[in-house]
């Protein structure tokens, strides 16, 4: 987040692909300069939901029933073995409504697999119903996703560690094989809470889709909180998804302004909302040679 330390990478998202289509598109990425590829996250899709979805204006959901849903962990792997470069991350892994041991050890083969290629993005979420039926707790959410990130850090070292949280409570044990290198990770989310977590605990902060001059509020926020919390010097990774820069101009002002990875669905740009996997990989490849070689 601080101007100058890199160029702006670029981060391919998958939410809503067909499963089947992400071997043939994950090569065609890793060969044309793309940094990653980036995951959504729900297990289940209820029919009827008991609280509304926060990120429209009426609390309808952005995709249809029987949209696919992979686990990100088992894709990450598969895809990191039939690529080199590609780095893997999420927008967002729902961590809360996990256990913290499982998720860990998920995310640590995911990395040694995959030679360190993981950047783990994580929010606390939105549905109750998902939070019930994976019996856990909805509303300490926050507080337990606090105690999961220190936790998670422990278990990544491989040595001997314990824990004495107000809702996680184990004495000494190791989690190996250990990853080779630190895991970094980033939070996502728009709320004050979602975003102090980034400035106080994370390597990054992942943005919804918002407007440029939203997503420059927030980065300024994020900034005056990592000051705070004595963090400023430290590097900080940016992903955004802004609804209203679609060119190099408007991805270099973002740049200026401390985005670090812009997150897009490139089809989309070219062809629409398509299901037609060659137009989807043609996406991938001009939006590589028309954008982002202009920031090599």
């Amino acid at each position: 987040m601080t101007k100058g330390d890199q160029q702006v990478k670029f981060v391919l998202s998958t939410s809503f692909s067909t499963v089947a289509h992400l071997t043939a598109i994950a090569p065609v990425a890793d060969s044309h300069g793309w940094h990653a590829m980036s995951f959504s996250d729900h297990v289940v899709n209820p029919e009827q939901i008991s609280n509304p979805y926060p990120y429209t204006d009426d609390g309808s959901r952005r995709w249809q029933p029987f949209t696919d849903w992979p686990d990100p962990w088992v894709t990450i792997g598969a895809l990191a073995a039939i690529t080199e470069r590609l780095r893997f991350t999420n927008n967002i892994f729902v961590l809360p409504m996990r256990n913290p041991f499982l998720v860990a050890k998920a995310i640590s083969t995911a990395a040694i697999i995959s030679n360190n290629r993981v950047t783990p993005a994580f929010g606390v979420g939105w549905s109750q119903d998902e939070f019930a039926l994976l019996q856990q707790d909805f509303r300490s959410r926050g507080k337990r996703t606090d105690e999961m990130l220190e936790i998670m850090r422990l278990l990544w070292s491989g040595e001997m560690v314990e824990y004495h949280g107000e809702h996680y409570d184990f004495d000494r044990l190791e989690m190996n094989p250990a990853p080779s290198e630190r895991i970094p990770f980033w939070i996502g989310g728009i709320s004050r809470p979602a975003m102090r977590r980034a400035a106080r605990l994370a390597d990054g902060w992942v943005t919804d889709l918002q407007s440029s001059s939203e997503i420059v509020d927030c980065i300024g926020q994020i900034r005056d909180w990592r000051r705070e919390y004595g963090r400023e010097r430290e590097a900080f990774e940016v992903m955004a998804t802004p609804s209203d820069a679609w060119d190099i101009d408007g991805y270099r002002r973002l740049e200026e302004a401390g985005v670090t990875h812009i997150l897009t669905m490139p089809w989309a740009l070219y062809h629409g909302e398509t299901e037609d996997l060659q137009l989807k990989c043609d996406g991938v490849r001009r939006f590589a040679d028309e954008v982002i070689a202009g920031f090599e």
